[in-house]
C-alpha cells in the first residue's frame, strides 16, 4: 500500500531568500562601513546619523530598483519564450513531439516509453510540458519583480538600520567599536540563518558573510583614518 509522504525541499526557497539575504547583508555592510568611514574621519555624531540614514535610503531604493529592473528582465525574457513556444506548437505540433521524446531520451527512457510520455503529456497540456521540459521555466522559477524588489528593499531597510541604532545607543567616544562589533554579529546572525533555511553548511556560511562584511568595514574604516 502506498503511503504518501512530505518532502520539504529548499530550493523553494531559494529565490525570494536570495533576494532578502542580498538586502539585508547589503544593509548591514554598506551603512556600517559608511559609518565607520565617517566616523574614523573625525566626523560628529550628527554628521554620521545623517550619512548612515542617507546610506539607507539610497541603498534601499537603488536595491529595490536593481531588483525589479533585473528581475523585470528574466520575466520578459520568459515570457518571449513562451510566446515563442506557443507558435511552435501551432505551426511545428509534429516536430513540437519529437523533440519533447528526445529529451526524454536523453534522460533515460528508451524511444517508445519517451514517445508515448511525450504524447500523453502534450495531450494534456502541451505548453506547461514545453516550458517546463524543455526551456525550464517551472513555477518555482516564475519571476516575480515586485516581490523581489519589494523584499530586497524591505531586507536592505532592516539591516542598515541596525548599525544606525548601534549608533543611537552608544557613546559618542565608543561609536566605532559599537557598530563595528554590534555588525560583525548581525552578519553572522544573517550568514547563519541563511545557511539553515537554505540548507548549506552554517558554518561555511557564518564565515562567509562575515569575513567579505569585515574586510568591507576595515577598508572604510582606513579610508575615513586617511581624511
Amino acid at each position: 500500500m502506498y503511503r504518501a509522504h512530505n518532502e520539504h525541499h529548499k530550493s523553494q526557497k531559494v529565490g525570494w531568500l536570495r533576494a532578502a539575504v542580498m538586502g539585508a547583508n547589503d544593509g548591514v555592510v554598506s551603512t556600517a562601513a559608511l559609518i565607520l568611514g565617517v566616523a574614523a574621519s573625525g566626523s560628529s555624531e550628527t554628521a554620521i546619523l545623517l550619512a548612515g540614514s542617507s546610506g539607507l535610503v539610497a541603498g534601499a531604493m537603488s536595491m529595490a530598483a536593481g531588483e525589479y529592473v533585473s528581475v523585470s528582465s528574466q520575466a520578459d525574457t520568459q515570457k518571449a519564450d513562451v510566446e515563442q513556444e506557443k507558435e511552435a506548437l501551432k505551426e511545428h505540433p509534429k516536430e513540437e513531439l519529437e523533440e519533447l521524446a528526445e529529451i526524454y531520451k536523453e534522460r533515460g527512457l528508451d524511444d517508445e516509453i519517451a514517445k508515448e510520455v511525450a504524447k500523453q503529456l502534450m495531450d494534456k497540456n502541451a505548453l506547461h510540458t514545453h516550458m517546463r521540459d524543455e526551456i525550464g521555466i517551472t513555477e518555482v522559477a516564475d519571476a516575480s519583480p515586485l516581490a523581489a524588489a519589494g523584499s530586497s528593499a524591505l531586507a536592505f531597510v532592516v539591516g542598515a538600520g541596525l548599525p544606525l541604532l548601534s549608533v543611537w545607543l552608544s557613546p559618542v567616544e565608543y561609536t566605532q567599536v559599537a557598530v563595528a562589533v554590534f555588525s560583525v554579529i548581525f552578519l553572522m546572525i544573517l550568514g547563519g540563518l541563511a545557511a539553515y533555511t537554505g540548507g548549506a553548511n552554517i558554518v561555511k556560511g557564518t564565515l562567509r558573510v562575515t569575513f567579505w562584511g569585515s574586510m568591507a568595514m576595515i577598508v572604510t574604516t582606513g579610508i575615513g583614518k586617511l581624511f
